[in-house]
């Protein structure tokens, strides 16, 4: 008798899926058993039933097997994402060359050269890129001079701030110098009056005749 094919889909029933299950289930840990025997191969299988029953079934240690596994699919990762992060920097290095190859065409073409190939657009393109770099070092030089400018008018104040301190300076050495010769003068007077009187009056008084 010829089984009919079985439709891969949940079976509704419960009683037919335990059934199946149970069948399934000791088919699978014997196919897992001959594996191991016959291809010398390092065999695990894990089994949890509908109600969450475990059926295990390996051919040398579980745990050392499970690490196994674990280990061998972190390195597959690990690969993959090298090899991943290696192709990002291989198409990241390409767009780069292609973005450096673009600017030195256009500085090529800024400073006059291999222009022949242009068209009409390119080299009106050319010319606006021109215009506009000339616009910016203008702005940049009036700004330069603007800045030098404003700097000279501030040290210009300052100087003559500190020349108006010096003349000031100078006046009052001037007023103070004046003074000093007027009391100078003033004092030098004041002792020729005492010497002429000193002269009329010390000694004994004379006659016209010297008698």
């Amino acid at each position: 008798m010829v089984r009919g094919k079985v439709e891969m889909k949940r079976i509704e029933n419960a009683s037919s899926r335990q059934v199946s299950f149970s069948k399934r289930r000791n088919g699978m840990l014997k196919k897992a058993y001959e594996l191991s025997v016959l291809c010398d191969a390092e065999v695990a299988l894990i089994i949890f039933s509908p109600k969450g029953r475990l059926y295990e079934f390996s051919s040398s240690n579980m745990q050392k097997s499970i690490q196994k596994y674990l280990e061998s699919r972190r390195n597959r990762n690990t690969g993959i994402e090298v090899e991943e992060h290696m192709q990002q920097l291989k198409n990241e290095a390409e767009l780069m060359s292609k973005k450096i190859e673009l600017l030195e065409n256009s500085h090529r073409k800024l400073l006059g050269h291999n222009l022949g190939d242009c068209s009409m657009e390119e080299l009106q393109e050319t010319e606006n890129k021109l215009e506009k770099t000339i616009n910016t070092i203008r702005s940049r030089k009036a700004q330069l001079f603007k800045e030098e400018i404003e700097k000279l008018h501030a040290k210009e104040k300052i100087l003559l701030e500190e020349n108006e301190r010096l003349l000031e300076k100078m006046e009052s050495w001037k007023t103070h110098a004046l003074e000093k010769q007027r009391e100078i003068g003033s004092y030098s007077q004041i002792t020729q009056t005492a010497e002429v009187e000193t002269e009329l009056f010390i000694g004994l008084p004379t006659t016209r005749n010297g008698r």
